[in-house]
């Protein structure tokens, strides 16, 4: 009861010292969001280049500038670091860490286990732990909690456990880290109340649940719902496109629709750290109770394979012109997994490149946020720069992100025909546009065939 009251004591005075493991897309803004709520914070990371930048109050994440780090590092509350050592005089601990999947497509927890090796190394009784990576439904539990208590510590009494699912989405200028609402779910009641008073000075609204299963579910359940409904989209736009029919027209008139209906877009496949993994971590705890999600399964299945309709269609596109994807020069316009920022997470723009050059085309890109990649051979590729003589030079362009600083009326002018997987040329008026989801008509056929001629 002691360490309770003394640690919420510290919190309402905001003299409790907080702890970011992983400064990150998620760690990151949550450690600035915690020194302008006037709290002491360390971050803690293990990559020295990341935490030399952000002491010379340098960012290297996209919403969060530098002049933010700046002001941060002069209110003298923040110190990042590489030394775990730290932990020893922090009295609250958020873990920010990347959950992947493994090879076989199973979770990959091995950051948040390495974490909790250190953590248990420093800690001292009294310490409010708050795991916000995402992950499957259990794993505060059986990753940190029976840790801890495995070395004689008592959740609730001897140290707090809370699970806040991270809900950033870069680019995104109306939601932050500060306004999005914080799901806190707290293995006890204790816990529940100091991480909710914790984040309560920290966010803009806290919505505590019963447990931290609920909270890590209700993550999944998120992302997951976005993942069937892109696909059922996506099988939407194949299906389309077999019957001559414009699936974006479909979208835009179904939507006029006022009730029981939410619009969702195909794709040339699902990126981001979220989409991609989330329903995979819920697949594979569910088969530990026995319980096959056909749901997850067919719509993993339907955007992994939207990479290789996108080529099935650029070898349409390209075969009007008397060409084949072999020996094509083929430019991907955009590379980052949304639009208007830099990350490149899982984007499909990657499978892309891939495909295009197993199959003998010559690749390259163009994305004035994401200048460089590393691709699977292990070769730095860097973006073209935007030259019109230049891109009018190559065979076919395929649209993959729908960057709002492209000129889409300059480029639709080129005479090179855009595969356009995003209907980000909507609205203009070009023989040479083929969009996904829609078939390739008859009057594009007859005009690049007199152009042949």
């Amino acid at each position: 009861m002691e360490r309770f009251l003394e640690l919420k004591q510290a919190i309402q005075l905001k003299t409790a010292k907080i702890g970011v493991i992983g400064l990150g897309y998620v760690g990151l803004p949550l450690a600035m969001e915690i020194v302008k709520s006037g709290y002491p914070v360390t971050g803690i990371d293990l990559d020295h280049d990341k935490v030399q930048k952000l002491k010379a109050g340098s960012s290297y994440v996209q919403d969060v500038p530098d002049l933010v780090v700046k002001e941060c590092n002069a209110t003298g509350r923040f110190a990042p670091t590489t030394d775990y050592r730290v932990i020893e005089e922090l009295d609250a601990l958020s873990i920010c860490v990347p959950t992947p999947l493994s090879q076989n497509q199973d979770p990959d927890t091995s950051y948040i286990t390495g974490v909790v090796s250190q953590i248990k190394k420093y800690m001292k009784r009294g310490l409010l732990i708050t795991l916000e990576s995402t992950t499957y439904p259990g794993t505060t539990e059986e990753l940190i909690q029976w840790e801890f208590e495995k070395l004689g510590y008592q959740v609730g009494v001897d140290f707090f456990l809370c699970y806040s699912p991270e809900r950033v989405d870069p680019g995104n200028h109306s939601y932050s880290t500060y306004n999005t609402p914080k799901i806190i779910g707290g293995t006890t009641e204790k816990c529940i109340e100091l991480g909710s008073l914790l984040y309560g000075n920290l966010v803009k609204t806290v919505i505590p649940v019963s447990t931290p299963k609920v909270a890590e579910m209700s993550k999944l359940l998120e992302n997951t719902f976005r993942s069937v409904n892109i696909a059922f989209m996506n099988e939407m736009a194949l299906m389309c496109d077999k019957m001559g029919i414009d699936i974006w027209e479909v979208i835009k008139a179904a939507s006029t629709k006022p009730f029981g209906f939410m619009p969702f877009y195909p794709g040339p496949g699902i990126g981001g750290h979220c989409i991609p993994l989330d329903p995979m971590y819920l697949s594979w705890k569910a088969k530990g109770y026995r319980f096959h999600s056909q749901f997850i399964e067919t719509a993993q299945s339907i955007n992994d394979n939207m990479p290789e309709y996108v080529l099935n269609k650029t070898a349409q596109v390209l075969n009007l012109y008397a060409k084949s994807i072999k020996n094509s020069r083929i430019l991907i316009l955009g590379m980052a997994y949304k639009p208007d920022i830099d990350d490149l997470r899982e984007s499909p723009g990657l499978e892309l490149y891939e495909l295009f050059r197993h199959s003998g085309a010559k690749v390259d890109y163009y994305d004035p946020y994401a200048q460089s990649f590393v691709n699977k051979q292990g070769h730095v590729v860097h973006s073209i720069s935007y030259d019109l003589d230049t891109m009018k030079s190559y065979d076919c362009m395929v649209l993959v992100t729908n960057h709002r600083c492209f000129r889409y009326a300059e480029l639709a002018e080129l005479g090179v025909g855009i595969i356009d997987t995003r209907n980000a040329f909507d609205g203009i008026s070009s023989p040479n546009i083929y969009k996904i989801g829609t078939p390739i008509s008859s009057q594009q056929q007859t005009e690049v065939y007199s152009l042949l001629a």
